[in-house]
């Protein structure tokens, strides 16, 4: 189950912007993500909104799971981009590395990840690899 958000609200992703301006558009659908970043960032804020249906489709088909449960005791709290490689409006494939921190039972963390994207009808998330 996700969790509500107004589109009022900051983005969780961090690009400063509120949802309704940022990751909600991406979401509902209503607007694809122009680069393989906006679709990260898309995807983070369904991590942390516990949005499942998003992340599935958002996933490439050709490394999508059957299904996803996320961890309901992982609160996910920022973003940081750390570079891109490609992945711009005009690429058909990039990368984008990030660190996604979170915090659980009172600890905290970060998971670290250079994550490749493609882009055939629409940005997709291939697969990640820890950096």
């Amino acid at each position: 189950m996700s969790t509500a958000i107004d589109d009022g609200e900051r983005c969780p992703c961090g690009t400063g912007l509120t949802y309704g301006e940022c990751c909600g558009p991406i979401h509902r659908r209503e607007r694809e993500a122009a680069t393989a970043e906006q679709l990260m960032r898309s995807r983070f804020t369904a991590f942390a909104l516990r949005d499942v249906d998003w992340l599935l489709a958002s996933w490439h088909p050709t490394t999508r799971p059957r299904s996803l449960e996320l961890d309901p005791g992982i609160r996910w709290l920022r973003l940081d981009i750390v570079g891109t490689s490609a992945g711009g409006p005009f690429d058909r494939e990039g990368t984008v590395s990030f660190d996604a921190h979170w915090v659980a039972d009172g600890t905290r963390g970060a998971m670290r990840e250079v994550s490749s994207f493609r882009r055939d009808q629409g940005w997709q998330y291939l697969d990640g690899q820890p950096r």
